[in-house]
């Protein structure tokens, strides 16, 4: 069972093997179109596409942010249709850093699925490999039951945290993955309102990487971590854009 990250080569091992499901999770917050029209240029062989608008998240309304969370009844429905079940190994990846994957995996295991794992480097880590293949084939899905053990303690509500904050956390770490010249309001060209939620400390995503694109080694990503949080003990809680915090979660 794969929980976390796996490589290129393990996944290669494993191309077309029953009971794995792929899925391409690309995509760009400026050209929403672009993640789609970019898999059926050449996407890893047997891989599925997943719409981070469409399909990871639920239709934003007046009150919530980008990319709210999608239902857990319509989330588990929409992996029983791709075909995913109890004994499925799922791989996500995206082009590269795996933010979006990462938001796929957080949200399998948030309804209780542990079988699923990001391709650490992505499909720019598997392109730079020659002999490793792309497809421009249809995958043939077949739905299987799906049935999900939410863990309705993952998720806190703007409304739960507002009196958390006040109380000044009560010895929790919120952590907010966005870059640091949002976390300090400058150059808020996304959000209504720039700055950071009080009391937060600022730990952008991309830090859990190194220079080639995959995560860094385990012990450097505890170190990061130990060396950036008061007490890495408490209890943590992520935020940020819907699908960075889901990269930080994923490194710790």
């Amino acid at each position: 069972m794969h929980r976390t990250l796996i490589d290129r080569d393990t996944l290669a091992r494993h191309l077309g093997a029953p009971d794995w499901r792929i899925v391409d999770c690309r995509f760009d917050l400026g050209k929403p179109d672009w993640g789609g029209a970019q898999y059926w240029q050449g996407h890893i062989p047997g891989a599925i596409y997943a719409h981070l608008d469409r399909d990871l998240s639920a239709p934003v309304t007046p009150t919530s942010g980008r990319h709210p969370l999608p239902g857990p009844e319509a989330l588990a429905a929409r992996c029983a249709s791709w075909g995913i079940h109890a004994r499925t190994q799922v791989i996500a990846y995206d082009q590269g850093n795996g933010m979006y994957a990462a938001r796929l995996w957080w949200l399998l295991r948030w309804l209780g699925h542990e079988r699923v794992a990001v391709l650490d480097g992505g499909l720019a880590g598997w392109t730079r490999a020659p002999s490793l293949p792309l497809s421009r084939d249809v995958v043939t899905l077949v739905a299987s039951p799906f049935a999900a053990r939410l863990r309705k303690d993952w998720v806190v509500s703007s409304e739960q945290l507002v009196p958390l904050v006040e109380a000044g956390l009560g010895g929790q770490t919120l952590c907010d993955a966005r870059g640091a010249d949002r976390f300090a309001g400058q150059n808020e060209t996304i959000d209504p309102v720039a700055g950071h939620v009080p009391g937060a400390r600022s730990m952008p995503f991309p830090g859990n990487l190194g220079p080639d694109g995959r995560f860094l080694p385990p012990a450097q990503l505890r170190e990061r971590w130990a060396t950036r949080l008061a007490n890495p003990a408490t209890a943590i809680m992520m935020c940020g854009s819907g699908v960075s915090a889901c990269h930080n979660l994923l490194a710790l």
